[in-house]
This record gives structure tokens, sequence and C-alpha cells, in this order.
């Protein structure tokens, strides 16, 4: 069931034009939960189904609408994550959340057509870089649902306990947990416009194939990781170490003449875009540290390309 609303909907019903302006919070907290636009796009499409599947006297009775599509939205998030676990074990190759665009970069890629701009419903800030989805994948369902409802979006923990199904106090206990993973795991990151320029020398050190320059802008102990999902072609396990990877992509290149590279903002940070004939075939976020880039995502599934590409 797909609910659809037409302009004048919302002057008809005072009521629905409040329920509405809830979509983008809840956009909002449905893609940090689980690194997918579509799936996060499903999850409030299913919060609003629930919603007005309820009589008008249920809906009456409910105090804060956006506390309780929050609530809903995130248990079926929470069930999500719980089915992903299995899921992920017969995916092929490495799992990497979806990228995102930044809303000018977008909007100029659609003349016109601003209106499904995901930037338009995703608030781009450092909870959404890639290096900190990254390590949300590494915690529990209930861990990532205590810390991004808590220490992302600020509710307290007896509204977080009423999602996640546990006692405000365990559920403190969830978000503290989360947020010594994420510590343990997050390095100094460097400040984006000096990102940009490591990163606009790294692009231009692979159009020249220069490896020598490549190995010099890579931590010596950077990995790289390639998601392709099975449906083209991607290193099937991280590579590691700065000459590995440049000579990977050097390899890689040789492999697809004629691709042009373009600096693109991926997810808030300065990234690239790599297009063959027009069309993009790799997202990449990287993670620089000082004057060199420790960490490279490289999203090749086109199923994850589609706001990219369409």
């Amino acid at each position: 069931m797909r609910i659809q609303f037409k302009t004048g909907d919302a002057r008809r019903d005072p009521g629905l034009g409040a329920i509405m302006s809830e979509r983008r919070q809840l956009i909002n907290l449905a893609y940090r939960l689980l690194g997918s636009l579509a799936d996060a796009e499903d999850v409030v499409q299913e919060a609003y189904v629930r919603w007005y599947a309820m009589t008008e006297r249920q809906r009456e009775a409910i105090e804060s609408p956006g506390g309780w599509l929050t609530k809903v939205a995130g248990r079926i998030c929470l069930d999500q994550l719980r089915s992903a676990r299995a899921r992920r074990e017969s995916y092929v190759g490495a799992w990497i959340p979806e990228p995102l665009p930044d809303r000018t970069e977008w909007a100029e890629g659609r003349p016109g057509g601003t209106a499904s701009d995901p930037a338009d419903r995703v608030t781009l800030d450092e909870s959404v870089n890639m290096a900190f989805l990254v390590v949300l994948e590494s915690m529990t369902p209930a861990e990532r649902v205590a810390f991004i409802l808590h220490d992302v979006f600020r509710y307290s923990f007896a509204e977080v306990a009423e999602t996640v199904g546990r006692s405000p106090g365990a559920c403190r206990q969830l978000a503290s947990s989360a947020r010594r993973r994420m510590r343990a795991s997050h390095a100094p990151t460097a400040p984006a416009a000096r990102s940009a320029d490591v990163v606009r020398d790294f692009k231009r050190a692979w159009e020249a194939k220069d490896i020598a320059a490549l190995i010099g802008l890579l931590d010596p102990d950077a990995t790289a990781l390639a998601d392709g999902g099975g449906l083209v072609n991607a290193a099937p396990h991280p590579v590691a170490g700065a000459e590995e990877i440049a000579r990977y992509l050097i390899a890689v290149s040789g492999r697809l003449p004629g691709q042009t590279i373009l600096e693109r903002t991926v997810n808030g940070r300065p990234g690239l875009v790599v297009q063959h004939e027009g069309v993009t075939t790799s997202v990449i976020a990287l993670d620089v540290a000082g004057d060199r880039i420790t960490r490279f995502w490289a999203v090749r599934n086109p199923e994850k390309l589609r706001t990219w590409t369409a």
C-alpha cells in the first residue's frame, strides 16, 4: 500500500500538514539507522500506513503524533537491522552504506527538479559521513538505535526505551557501549577544506597514473573497500597498504579506459565520482587525516547509485 497526498489535502485536513511535516525528520532517522535511503523511505511509508490504519478517535488520543511516528519508525528499523544481519551473510563482498550526494551538486545534475533531491530529505552532517556510518555497522541493532535516538536526535532514555523495548537504564548502557565503539574507531579527521585539497591531488595523481604520487597521498596503513554487491566487479577483500591500493587503482583504470573522475561531496565530505561514458560507475568516500587518505570506500553496486544516476 502506497499512500499519496495531493495538493490541497493539508488545507482540507489541518492535521495532515502537521503529520507530514515529520517526514523529513523520520527519513533522517531511518537513513542513519539503516544506511539506505530507499529502505529509509520504505520505513517511513510503513509508519504512515500504520498511522492511517488507526481510527480517527485513536489518532486523536495520541498526544504527540511526531513522537508516535518516531517510535514506530524506530521499531521498524530495529526489526530490519535484526534481519539485515542474516541477509548480509549472503551479500556478495563487502557491504557499504548507500552514499548521498550534496544538495547543490544534485540540483545541478537535475535542472528544474529538486523535489526528489535526497539532500532535501537527509540533512548532511557528521552523523552521515561514511566513517560514522561504517562504525554504526559494527554495533548491535539495539546499540545503534539507542545511540542514534539519544546522541544524535536527543531523545531521552525514557523515550528511547519505548522504541527499543528495554528499560531506560539498559538503553543508557547501550548508548554508552556504542559511544565507546565510536571513540575507538574514530581517528581525527582533517578539516573539509584540507580534505578537499588532498582529494583533488589524489584525483590528479590517479588520472595521471602516477603511482608514486598516489602512494605519497595514502597513509602507509590505509585500507580500501569496494562494494559491488555481486552485480559488478569489485575487490572481494579489503586492499591494505598505500602501494597495494595505488597499484590496484591503476590496474582498474587500465581495464576501463576513458573513465572520468569528478570531485564531488559524498555524505557531506569531499569525495570522488567515477563515470564511464556519462554513467556513474563508482562513488568514492574518503577519510583524510592530516595530509593523507586513511580510508577509501568505493560503492559500485548500481542499486546503491540510483540517486547519482537517475
